[in-house]
């Protein structure tokens, strides 16, 4: 499996077609998509193009949000943001608010977030609906390059069980983000009983590892290689219903 990093994405901002640009990187870079292509793009672009960025000067805070905002000590209005995104709250302390996403994410903040935005007022939120945002992405790029890639649309979280952060997949077209291996066999015959794979996860963390979470400046990078099974269903498969969620 091969990983390109497309570095010349200028800046995108509200309205920029990303299919576009995308197929420009994949000019200058000398790349030519192939069947089976996989491009996994960052949330980042995905939400600024959508026009998913507010200003928080113009946020009004609740009272919920005051009274959470004191106990986590973060800006009341960022708070009200992350409310507004959510449908609970999980765990909050001091400088952490875990929240399960209104698309069904547990993770921190509801993935609003200030990082690599132009302006210290401004907050990202996570795109609408980020399967259609795949999807959509697909059938543009296929419309100006006469392939259609498998996309996925990634972001940075943290896991319940270990420290750091990796990339998670939000959002996908085209191929199946899990995959069961129940019923095959491993080295010495004994047959898989539960064994299911986030193939998109895996995949986001690998191309996360070359995006970066700085100043690196790389929103997509083309995966080739990945033998991907073609799939109409969407990163909700991903999610573990909150009966089987011992974490919650």
């Amino acid at each position: 499996m091969q990983l390109y990093p497309l570095t010349t994405l200028p800046m995108i901002e509200v309205g920029d077609d990303l299919a576009v640009q995308i197929a420009r990187a994949l000019a200058e870079a000398g790349l030519v998509l192939a069947a089976g292509d996989l491009l996994v793009v960052a949330q980042k672009i995905v939400s600024k193009s959508e026009g998913r960025q507010l200003v928080l000067s113009e946020v009004v805070p609740s009272e919920e949000a005051l009274v959470l905002a004191a106990e986590t000590e973060k800006d009341p209005r960022l708070v009200e943001l992350i409310l507004r995104e959510s449908v609970a709250v999980i765990r909050s302390r001091p400088g952490l608010l875990i929240v399960e996403h209104r698309l069904g994410f547990v993770h921190a903040n509801a993935g609003v977030d200030q990082s690599n935005i132009d302006g210290a007022d401004h907050a990202l939120l996570l795109p609408e609906d980020p399967d259609a945002s795949a999807r959509k992405l697909r059938s543009k790029v296929e419309a100006l390059t006469g392939i259609a890639p498998f996309v996925l649309i990634n972001d940075s979280c943290g896991r319940a069980w270990r420290n750091g952060i990796t990339g998670m997949a939000i959002g996908c077209a085209g191929f199946a983000p899990l995959v069961s291996r129940v019923g095959e066999q491993d080295l010495f015959g004994r047959e898989l009983e539960v064994t299911e794979v986030a193939v998109a996860d895996e995949l986001a963390a690998a191309a996360s590892h070359l995006m970066g979470q700085g100043a690196e400046a790389v929103p997509v990078v083309l995966v080739r290689g990945a033998k991907l099974e073609p799939s109409a269903l969407g990163t909700h498969t991903l999610i573990r219903e909150r009966h089987r969620d011992l974490f919650r």
